[in-house]
């Protein structure tokens, strides 16, 4: 069986991909990777297809093990990647060995790698997906990170040369220790007053130590409810919707986000900053600037276009 072998596992490392959409209104979570931008490009480097399944590590990486000559991409987080024990690139493609190592010599920016290997990885698909769901325990690889021990199937690569093999600056995600996400306003935005909308537009909110992939917990100047109370009924969510708990702060929703939510959505982030939050750690901090539906649209529509021109040059 072509494989690799996970010798570390690192501190969280999951099987994801774009992730399962469709069965929300059975209560199941989309999941999928949390930085799409990465995990794209990451793909597009080893000449899988973009939905293919990739590693993702959380502050540290893992070592693996591999037993087939591939090709492999590390993208997002910059964790100094090793391949025995020598230092290699971010953003490109990397020929791999039978017999070689990969491993990560500790974080330097960001908080997600993506690594992808060419064929991906070829884990059952659970629902259309293989990606993990750790609050369901569903998917991936028994539907939890993985272990020392743990031997990943990988499907069949393309040949090297059918693939983009390097990205320039600009089609990189730039890591952002305090980035400022742009955002829309949400269905009860009318909730809170002109102190509590100040408040999220112009103060920096510092990530949680609680935060993990169902979302970011902040923490900063309360953002009260003046109209109304701080719950609603239970209403549907999307990735980057940004709540208001009882206590007036922030959540900003993600990959394994819950399927509806009943605090007060007063904003959502807009698609194409998504990965900016993807990258940030707890003692972080974010600020958000207000943008129209349309301007969000036009961005989305940019990178879109940019993902083809990429994947045309294969």
């Amino acid at each position: 069986m072509v494989s690799i072998c996970i010798q570390s596992p690192g501190r969280m490392t999951t099987v994801q991909d774009s992730g399962r959409p469709g069965y929300q209104r059975y209560g199941m979570s989309v999941s999928g990777v949390m930085d799409a931008h990465s995990y794209r490009l990451a793909n597009l480097l080893v000449g899988n297809h973009p939905g293919a399944a990739c590693l993702e590590a959380t502050l540290t990486g893992p070592e693996i093990l591999f037993n087939f000559p591939c090709t492999i991409a590390i993208t997002g987080a910059d964790m100094d990647p090793r391949k025995n024990g020598q230092p290699v690139g971010l953003w490109e493609s990397i020929d791999i060995s039978g017999g070689d190592r990969l491993s990560f010599a500790g974080l330097k920016s960001g908080c997600r790698t993506y690594i992808a290997i060419s064929g991906g990885i070829d884990v059952p698909e659970v629902m259309g997906s293989r990606s993990t769901c750790l609050p369901a325990r569903t998917g991936g690889m028994e539907g939890r990170v993985l272990k020392q021990g743990d031997e990943l199937p990988l499907g069949k690569g393309k040949a090297f040369s059918d693939h983009l093999r390097f990205l320039f600056e600009e089609d990189r995600l730039q890591v952002l220790t305090n980035p400022t996400l742009r955002i829309i306003p949400g269905p009860e935005v009318r909730r809170f007053g002109f102190e509590g909308i100040r408040n999220l537009l112009t103060s920096a909110y510092t990530v949680s130590q609680h935060s993990n992939r169902m979302g970011l917990r902040l923490s900063g100047p309360a953002i009260p409810v003046v109209n109304g109370t701080a719950d609603i009924i239970s209403a549907g969510i999307s990735p980057g919707t940004i709540q208001v708990s009882g206590d007036g702060q922030p959540i900003v929703l993600m990959a394994d986000r819950q399927t509806t939510g009943g605090y007060p959505r007063i904003a959502h982030v807009a698609s194409v900053d998504l990965p900016l939050v993807a990258q940030v750690k707890p003692g972080d901090t974010l600020r958000f600037r207000e943008i129209s539906l349309e301007t969000a649209q036009s961005l989305l529509r940019e990178q879109e276009e940019r993902f083809e021109y990429l994947a045309g040059r294969g």
